[in-house]
């Protein structure tokens, strides 16, 4: 793997991935020592098959969902075999030809119809209905009753992507925690206490 300068022209042999050139250097049948995963935020709780799961990314932050998809639906585990319940994902990108993964997507989409939904938020060619950009936190509050239903029913809620996400992630939930007569704190730290909220922002 190499970093090609624009400004030289040509590969910077000073800007090697250290990682990845070390990956991509190591021979088949070398022994290489990795550690991991360090947090327990993003795991997937697996003690019930009718579990419904309710993905929230922005850009990069798909790569955990990406596990969860293929965990789920393309690899050979026990929880995927056993797996009743329905894996949501929402990505917010600001254009089609920014949707990473999307042919596994729509594979299981299409494999699946009845275990995976797939909703896309591309802020640069959606409207909300407001009349603004689509972003991530207008399209899952198109679904918002959806949502809360799942919710209350034992449902978990993932969000991954830039921490820039969370603050309309919150108030548009507050907005449909008050159009529903709940208490927003009380709502979110029930959900905590029951281990339904998990939250990966960077």
């Amino acid at each position: 793997a190499t970093y090609w300068c624009p400004e030289l022209k040509a590969d910077d042999p000073a800007k090697k991935g250290i990682c990845s050139n070390f990956l991509c250097d190591t021979t088949p049948g070398s022994e290489v020592k990795m550690t991991g995963p360090s947090g327990k935020v993003m795991l997937l709780p697996e003690e019930d098959p009718k579990t419904d799961y309710i993905m929230v990314a922005t850009g990069t932050g798909i790569a955990p969902f990406r596990g969860f998809v293929r965990r789920l639906f393309f690899e050979d585990t026990p929880a995927g075999n056993a797996y009743k319940g329905q894996a949501w994902l929402f990505l917010g990108v600001a254009n089609s030809d920014a949707l990473l993964y999307d042919d596994e997507f729509q594979e299981a989409k299409s494999k699946f119809p009845d275990n995976f939904r797939l909703d896309y938020a591309l802020s640069r060619e959606q409207e909300n209905k407001k009349g603004g950009k689509m972003y991530i936190q207008d399209k899952v509050e198109e679904y918002s009753d959806e949502i809360f239903d799942k919710l209350n029913n034992g449902a978990h809620i993932y969000f991954c992507g830039l921490k820039g996400m969370m603050p309309g992630i919150q108030d548009m939930l507050k907005g449909v925690c008050e159009a529903k007569g709940l208490d927003y704190d009380v709502f979110i730290k029930g959900l905590k206490k029951s281990k339904q909220w998990h939250v990966e922002v960077y």
